[in-house]
């Protein structure tokens, strides 16, 4: 049980907050759209076991690869591959078994899904390395785990569709204008290990303000889902409590203070995804 707990607190098993309801709205979504129905349960089963795969694998492979970087770094070196909790090894096993049930699971879903899974896989090792030579590490995260939405759509329908690719990108300039917010407290440590990030490159003040923009595409994407699905007014309800959170989140951090930045990161962001998928469930279920 204590391994268990180990591999859990590795792969931040709380931060599944933030991609799993992106992923069954996209479902959700997707069934509506094209059947005018709520997707199975079976569908939703296996959706959610190639999320655990996806992002159990990616996150193995974070902390494998920067496990040298981790141990340097004041805030990270208690991680488990550098306070020698994990070996390496050990995390090899975790990252091929996870591929493992994340291949199963698309398997189960459509043949697209299977297809697309040598991309996906790309995107989940490609980030880890991408702090090493550009500042764009951001985008690539978000472009990595918003994935999970367009993942959810693809697994019901088979298919890409326009509010698919709408809802991926409102998630993928969430996903990177929160990360650069997170980066914000390693700017220091990146300038002086030669990393690369938007706050190292631009400073943590400006790197505040693009965070904010990014957010403003989130915000343009979402309201935009509304239209081209044909949600009603209760989804909209969701809309306006996601973007209370998505402004206290940048109320929350300022170039001087960053105190708060892990309520920012996981209570503002948790509320956001959980309310966009709590209201789009509510909309398309009772409307």
């Amino acid at each position: 049980m204590n391994k268990v707990k180990v591999f859990l607190e590795m792969i931040k098993f709380e931060h599944t907050i933030f991609a799993l309801p992106f992923a069954y709205m996209g479902a959700i979504l997707a069934s509506i759209v094209s059947n005018d129905a709520l997707p199975s349960w079976a569908q939703i089963g296996w959706v959610t076991l190639a999320m655990v795969g996806a992002r159990s694998a990616a996150m193995g492979l974070n902390r494998l690869i920067d496990a040298a970087i981790d141990a340097e770094n004041p805030r990270t070196a208690l991680r488990a591959i550098p306070a020698g909790l994990l070996s390496k090894k050990e995390v090899l096993l975790f990252i091929a078994a996870s591929f493992v049930l994340l291949f199963v699971a698309a398997a189960q879903l459509n043949p697209l899904c299977v297809k697309l899974l040598p991309i996906a896989v790309f995107f989940l090792t490609f980030y880890s390395y991408t702090k090493r030579f550009t500042w764009l590490c951001h985008v690539v995260l978000g472009l990595t785990i918003g994935l999970a939405p367009l993942g959810g759509w693809i697994a019901v329908t088979g298919a890409f569709d326009v509010p698919a690719l709408v809802l991926y990108a409102a998630v993928a300039f969430w996903i990177a204008g929160f990360d650069i917010l997170y980066a914000c407290q390693d700017a220091e440590f990146d300038r002086e290990k030669g990393l690369h990030s938007i706050p190292q490159r631009f400073g943590v003040a400006r790197a505040l303000r693009i965070a904010r923009w990014f957010h403003v595409a989130t915000a343009i994407g979402l309201v935009s889902i509304w239209l081209l699905a044909d949600l009603n007014w209760i989804y909209l309800i969701g809309l306006a409590i996601a973007y209370v959170a998505l402004f206290n989140q940048h109320r929350l951090v300022k170039p001087g203070d960053l105190s708060r930045i892990n309520t920012a990161f996981l209570t503002m962001n948790g509320i956001l995804s959980l309310v966009m998928f709590t209201f789009t469930l509510i909309d398309v279920a009772v409307l």
